[in-house]
């Protein structure tokens, strides 16, 4: 069945579209959290309703709102009042909105993934509320992706400051999040299980939608309610092998790391259950289904370990694209991941995110061809690409000729970290605003397969 650019197009956002609906963060805590009589079911968990005090919920997340809101939604009001519902979960400023019972609190403004003094002074709310409950209590915890930056309280001895340089520096470095958690662990009183520490209910219960591959408890919102079993000199080992001494950073950094070898952790007394809800694979799940219904074959692959390269990942979809176009099998991929994109020095960086900068390596890649019969699209499930209004963005054959139109250099744009100017003018920019979710980044690709000598 041949296709038309347009009906590509059409096809591509609603099959994102579904994936990123398929774990939306309401949706989510609905299908996990009932109330049946006097039980509280919560997965396979089960709870005596009678037997709990106060029910306090805690977190911080991009899609908080959305689990505060749905978790008010299952429990209901007579739960609600019984139980004394309270809370305080952190969001994105543009996320914030009235509740009936659990505050959200604005812990950093809206496509700024860095942690705030707002941030700092929510946390040490969140740690006088955990730390006032009781053995009969109840504490339900909401992480999701970006809770990292959404709830931060550094360590004796060191600053928000030193937090944001370390954060900056690794990550423009390239540092997959295995490496970034490993220090922010270790210099942090909620990350690395010390918000369970902190916690004196008898009860704990984490919900999580997983925004790192392979869902490794640990490592999402570098695990606050999670054993950490990395340790001062993991966090070492990561800064030595990045250069951050020869950077300039903080001596306090070494400092401090260094004196925490000598104390061991305190034991969690709280019995902690965490349970993810949400996932990368669930979003390319229900993609594939969508994809399944519009007509086409996909094939579908989830990344469980770091990608690599958003331009290296870009350049393997165009090339899956093109082979697609001209044989057999599958007419359509469906991916999801995270890449990374190495900064250049703020002073030649342009404007862009991961998704960006990996459609337009594949824009790149299908030049010499034109790209006729070709859609590649990639967004972030939360609706955000780096410090940029758009999720990602999408290039197909037109693109490339109006781009080559305007004479845009793809290969100085993509050098300069600047695919947003690139995508901007060409109206290829795919502007969604906060989702309420985060599960990494979905790609879709699709192809018209004619005969060559049908093309335009």
């Amino acid at each position: 069945m041949q296709r038309t650019l347009e009906q590509l197009r059409r096809d591509s956002l609603r099959i994102w579209r579904s994936g990123v609906a398929a774990v939306g963060s309401e949706r989510l805590i609905r299908q996990t959290v009932k109330v049946r009589g006097q039980r509280l079911l919560i997965g396979d968990e089960s709870f005596d309703l009678n037997s709990i005090d106060r029910i306090v919920v805690v977190g911080a997340g991009k899609a908080g709102a959305g689990m505060a809101a749905g978790l008010e939604q299952a429990l209901g009001p007579e739960v609600i009042a019984d139980k004394q519902l309270g809370g305080w979960v952190h969001v994105p400023d543009d996320c914030a909105r009235p509740l009936a019972s659990i505050h959200l609190h604005p812990a950093r403004p809206a496509g700024v993934n860095e942690p705030t003094q707002a941030g700092v002074d929510g946390s040490r709310e969140i740690l006088r509320l955990v730390g006032s409950l009781e053995p009969d209590d109840l504490c339900i915890a909401l992480i999701s992706g970006g809770g990292s930056a959404l709830m931060p309280f550094p360590i004796a001895g060191i600053s928000l400051d030193d937090k944001l340089a370390v954060t900056r520096f690794l990550s423009a470095a390239g540092a997959p999040i295995e490496d970034l958690n490993a220090v922010r662990k270790q210099l942090s009183q909620i990350k690395g299980g010390n918000l369970a520490r902190a916690c004196r209910a008898g009860q704990f219960v984490t919900l999580i939608i997983s925004d790192v591959l392979g869902d490794p408890l640990d490592l999402i919102a570098s695990g606050p309610t999670v054993e950490n079993h990395s340790t001062p000199e993991d966090a070492l080992a990561v800064l030595e092998r990045y250069g951050a001494r020869q950077a300039g950073l903080s001596p306090k950094l070494f400092e401090v790391l260094s004196r925490r070898r000598q104390r061991p952790p305190e034991p969690i007394r709280s019995r902690v259950t965490n349970l993810v809800i949400g996932n990368n694979g669930l979003a390319v799940d229900a993609a594939g289904l969508e994809a399944e219904r519009l007509g086409y074959s996909p094939a579908k692959t989830c990344a469980k370990t770091s990608e690599g390269s958003a331009n290296d990942v870009g350049c393997n979809l165009a090339e899956a694209a093109l082979k697609m176009r001209g044989g057999p099998g599958p007419d359509s991929l469906i991916s999801g991941g995270e890449p990374v994109v190495k900064l250049v020095e703020a002073a030649r960086r342009g404007l862009g995110g991961r998704n960006q900068q990996l459609v337009l390596a594949a824009a790149e890649r299908l030049q010499c061809d034109g790209g006729q019969g070709i859609l590649i699209l990639s967004g972030g499930t939360d609706g955000e690409d780096g410090p940029t209004d758009a999720a990602g963005a999408f290039v197909d054959s037109a693109i490339i000729a109006a781009a080559a139109g305007r004479k845009l250099d793809t290969r100085d744009y993509l050098a300069r970290n600047d695919a947003y100017h690139w995508f901007e003018p060409l109206a290829a920019l795919i502007k969604t605003g906060p989702t309420d979710t985060n599960v990494c980044d979905l790609r879709v690709v699709l192809v018209d397969r004619v005969e060559p000598g049908e093309r335009a």
